[in-house]
């Protein structure tokens, strides 16, 4: 394990305690989509049903764990303990829009016609268009919290640092993934204008703003 995998899950689980924080200081949760998060847990949990069959090392069933708690900790805080502050209003991109395509997909295109590698590749795939409500979102509103920008910036960073470790893999261990590695530049690129953003705008102190959909 190299240190652009490490550095990669340090950065999703930074961005997973902070926008829980987040919600948790201020009792509130408007700004976040709460279907994104379902879509995450939902990836969570197809990825890691090896969890009690296949031991690789402490740290991987440790991060599984964890990643799978905040995944269903931040479902419940959404629509059940802070339900009342929830934006349903303008949480509307339409989740058929999303999963119809990766089912299919991770059917035609998997590794192994078998139940376990099938939804592994559900997750894979699921994973790269996860983002999406959230964005969608934040373009419907036309702006986001500075919270809110850390989360996402920290969880496209941890993208960008995947791939540094699946080029790294390639040099060092021949290995290549392609279903991760495709599904993983596609969800980079989702985030390549909010990096843009981010640095020119957020860094600087100043709220982002995205263009309103007419």
């Amino acid at each position: 394990m190299n240190v652009f995998r490490i550095l990669g899950d340090l950065s999703h689980l930074l961005a997973m305690i902070l926008l829980l924080g987040k919600i948790w200081r201020s009792k509130c949760c408007t700004g976040i989509s709460g279907k994104s998060q379902i879509l995450f847990a939902l990836v969570f949990t197809t990825r890691y049903l090896d969890l009690f069959t296949n031991f690789i090392s402490i740290y991987n069933t440790v991060m599984k764990v964890v990643f799978l708690l905040c995944a269903y900790v931040t479902v419940y805080m959404i629509y059940g303990k802070f339900r009342k502050t929830f934006d349903s209003e303008n949480d509307t991109f339409r989740l058929e829009f999303l999963l119809v395509p990766v089912i299919g997909l991770s059917f035609l295109e998997n590794y192994s016609f078998t139940p376990l590698e099938i939804l592994w590749t559900f997750s894979i795939y699921l994973e790269s268009v996860a983002i999406l409500p959230q964005l969608f979102m934040i373009s419907k509103t036309g702006e986001a919290e500075t919270i809110t920008t850390h989360y996402l910036f920290f969880l496209g960073l941890y993208r960008a640092l995947y791939l540094a470790n699946w080029v790294r893999r390639y040099q060092t261990e021949n290995f290549y993934d392609q279903i991760a590695v495709v599904s993983g530049v596609v969800q980079t690129i989702f985030y390549c204008d909010f990096f843009y953003l981010y640095v020119t705008k957020v860094l600087k102190g100043k709220k982002l703003s995205l263009p309103m959909p007419i």
